[in-house]
């Protein structure tokens, strides 16, 4: 399993990825939003996506998008193919999304919006802490992302403050994040007890 920046040479996989999320969102019967392929390939071709291949087979996606003059960065798209699920690969994608979201955007609030107690997760241990949609980027272009999910009118009737799907974000100057934060950080707390 290969796991990489996504290069112009995989815009073939635009339809399958397309597909793949589409048909997950009616499998799961949550809120997914729809991306069409030429959507992902203008991902895949701005150098802003992750992909995973088995060979030349098709075995998952994420891709970054950047919001509020590069203020905000999400994570979208995170999908892994049916016949890859279960084996840990959401999590090698997300984390290899993370890391080469810091580089690229190294003082970028980083955040995400899901349903999926396993991306919760996955987005707790990296650092990530759920927060109200108020944190979240104010750009209209990425609310406006969420009219393809079924859920979208609750997210209008309450006015952008609360949907189904649960708001995390990582703040690159926050202290305490992830688990070697929090660790520290019980560490240092432990060392002022004893004192």
């Amino acid at each position: 399993m290969e796991i990489q920046v996504a290069k112009r040479i995989h815009v073939s996989y635009a339809n399958t990825i397309s597909e793949t999320i589409t048909s997950s969102a009616q499998v799961r019967g949550t809120g997914i939003a729809r991306r069409t392929p030429e959507y992902i390939q203008k991902k895949i071709e701005s150098g802003d996506a992750i992909i995973a291949l088995d060979g030349e087979k098709f075995a998952g996606f994420c891709y970054i998008e950047a919001w509020g003059h590069e203020k905000y960065v999400a994570h979208s798209g995170l999908i892994v193919a049916p016949e890859y699920r279960g084996i840990g690969l959401a999590k090698k994608i997300k984390t290899q999304i993370f890391k080469y979201t810091q580089q690229k955007y190294p003082t970028s609030k980083i955040f995400g919006i899901t349903t999926g107690l396993p991306v919760m997760k996955i987005n707790y241990d990296l650092g990530y802490k759920p927060v109200t949609f108020s944190q979240l980027t104010d750009d209209p272009a990425f609310w406006k992302g969420c009219q393809t999910c079924k859920n979208y009118d609750v997210l209008t009737r309450t006015n952008r403050t609360m949907c189904l799907c649960t708001g995390m974000l990582y703040d690159p100057k926050a202290k305490n994040n992830g688990i070697v934060g929090r660790i520290q950080s019980f560490k240092n707390a432990f060392k002022r007890d004893k004192k």
